[in-house]
């Protein structure tokens, strides 16, 4: 089978019983995988965005509840239970926004249930790996549906990175934007810079350079003059969280795009997994927002920028109103007319049932 030359990028991956993690901090300079046998070595890494992304954390999340079986089985024989579950809670506190972690972990538990100690390892690894493959294989499906929305020949904008660095490979956004770039519905990609990590200059240009994609980078002041210009058609984004309302968790940035997108006529879409859907948090009001260190604000690269004495605000997410997200996904994939929200976003139970009926093979959803 020919590889696609839009797609060649992997993040994650379990070789020789041992988690490797591409360093993403150390991208675009140097390709960096690191090694992991401990369970806890693995929640510092999700900590400290050695790996990043929520599917991205889910499935690492999912691979290091294999290594903590394997851990406490080996130094707690007796009630490695106990021990495992105590390593689970390490992994969830890592990253509180991304839903998907809690979700991989929920599965990871679920498939523990009843299965004898000697067999609990791969039966772990089988689930591990089902996750993964399962991520790739609606990534894919959601990159079709995206796609299928632009009509035109034109670019589009998208804000940190969504690709297959994120995710288990080939992207979120970044997959609709593969499958449009190979279909021939979208001709240029600019990213933003996407502060303070830098995700779209270091991550997102790297990526898609490296896969044959044309970008240009813009700092995220230039968006609205860029959509004033009328060179874009589509902002394309992906999410950490969505609430049973439709409203949109993702890297800090998103929701100002959106109320520029929607001042300059610019279309909105938000793409993610099923995993991403938190029906038990109503409104995005009530998603937990992760707020980081104020030193990746006042420095760069390990050396301070901002004056000495200054302080700084460092929220990692913000969170977008369902109303001013466009285009809808599932069997099905529509643009909806601006206007109030989606119907299906109105009532939480409504909007369930609309999520199990755009599953189409693996969990896959192209939102609002």
């Amino acid at each position: 089978m020919t590889r696609n030359p839009h797609d060649t990028v992997r993040a994650v991956a379990w070789n020789n019983d041992r988690l490797q993690l591409l360093d993403q901090r150390r991208l675009p300079h140097e390709e960096i995988v690191l090694e992991y046998e401990d369970a806890g070595a693995v929640a510092e890494a999700i900590r400290d965005m050695v790996v990043r992304g929520a599917p991205a954390i889910g499935i690492t999340a999912a691979y290091a509840a294999v290594l903590a079986a394997r851990s406490c089985r080996a130094s707690r024989p007796g009630d490695w239970g106990d021990c495992w579950a105590q390593a689970l809670e390490t992994l969830a506190a890592a990253r509180p926004t991304a839903v998907n972690l809690f979700w991989a972990l929920a599965r990871m538990r679920a498939a523990a249930e009843g299965v004898p100690d000697d067999r609990i390892e791969d039966r772990l690894l089988e689930t591990a790996r089902a996750i993964h493959e399962d991520d790739i294989a609606a990534n894919r499906r959601m990159g079709e549906l995206g796609a299928s929305l632009l009509n035109d020949q034109r670019a589009v904008l998208t804000h940190c990175n969504t690709g297959s660095l994120a995710t288990g490979g080939y992207g979120t956004a970044l997959g609709v934007i593969r499958a449009g770039w190979t279909s021939g519905r979208i001709a240029h990609v600019y990213a933003d810079e996407t502060r303070p990590w830098l995700q779209g200059a270091r991550l997102t240009a790297w990526e898609l350079v490296r896969d044959r994609i044309p970008v240009t980078l813009i700092a995220e002041g230039a968006a609205a003059q860029l959509m004033r210009g009328g060179h874009i058609q589509w902002v394309i984004v992906g999410s950490d969280r969505i609430a049973a309302n439709g409203d949109v968790a993702n890297k800090i940035g998103t929701y100002g795009l959106a109320v520029l997108a929607r001042h300059h006529g610019v279309r909105f879409m938000v793409v993610a997994p099923t995993s991403t859907v938190d029906m038990d948090t109503r409104t995005g009001a009530d998603i937990p927002i992760e707020t980081r260190d104020p030193g990746e604000v006042l420095g760069c690269g390990g050396r301070r920028i901002a004056a000495e004495g200054a302080a700084a605000w460092n929220p990692a997410f913000d969170v977008t109103p369902a109303e001013l997200v466009d285009g809808t996904g599932g069997r099905r994939s529509k643009r909806r007319k601006r206007g109030p929200p989606h119907p299906l976003l109105n009532s939480p139970k409504k909007y369930s049932r609309s999520i199990s009926k755009t599953k189409c093979g693996s969990p896959t959803w192209t939102t609002p």
